[in-house]
């Protein structure tokens, strides 16, 4: 009995690490601490959020095969829908902030800026990966499933160019994160995966 609630108390931790930038930005906001532009700030940091989100996730299955730690492997659903629920605020923060609902502008605003259009189909993916994550959408894919949720590197790709060309005047933190990025990409090719677990073997040698 003790085992289901230890694993029950990391994925509430887990839970409450997640929410918690959310709740410092709105406080930030909420006390007028977050600059002249307080919805730009949650649109840009919410971005932000969902990138880490999702090479956190992504992150998972490396650390699983170098530790064998069931720890990882219970968070990765949770952690992979925290950056679908951060990457659809990022996106209502910009319809409600930028747009201001006015949906008669997006038309300019994607000729303008189309790595918009970039977002979007990230968002989408992220939203067909959320949707078949859960058991039941497992076992009606079968073979397919794991096939369709490897495309999560390539809206981390699609993820990475969006901000990119959001911050491509001051790219120091956009190298850092493509730098997280490629690693964790790396760790999925064949030569690398086989290394991890004689990595796991070579350091729990005395």
């Amino acid at each position: 009995m003790a085992a289901p609630k230890k694993w029950l108390l990391w994925r509430a931790a887990v839970f409450l690490a997640a929410l918690a930038p959310l709740l410092f930005w709105g406080w930030q906001v909420a006390n007028n601490a977050a600059g002249p532009e307080p919805g730009r700030y949650l649109l840009l940091n919410i971005g932000i959020g969902g990138l880490w989100m999702l090479l956190l996730t992504l992150s998972l299955t490396p650390l699983t095969k170098l530790t064998r730690w069931k720890g990882f492997a219970l968070i990765r659903r949770q952690l992979g829908l925290w950056a679908l629920a951060y990457a659809t605020l990022h996106m209502l923060s910009y319809a409600l902030f930028i747009l201001g609902l006015n949906w008669a502008l997006l038309g300019s605003e994607l000729v303008k800026r189309p790595y918009i259009i970039v977002g979007m189909i990230a968002l989408i993916g992220l939203a067909v990966l959320g949707a078949t994550s859960n058991r039941w959408a497992m076992k009606r894919l079968g073979k397919r499933w794991k096939p369709l949720h490897k495309f999560s590197y390539a809206i981390l790709g699609l993820v990475l160019l969006h901000f990119f060309w959001v911050v491509r005047a001051d790219l120091q933190e956009w190298v850092m994160y493509a730098a997280i990025g490629a690693l964790i990409m790396a760790t999925r090719l064949p030569p690398v995966a086989r290394t991890l677990p004689k990595l796991r073997y070579r350091f729990s040698r005395p």
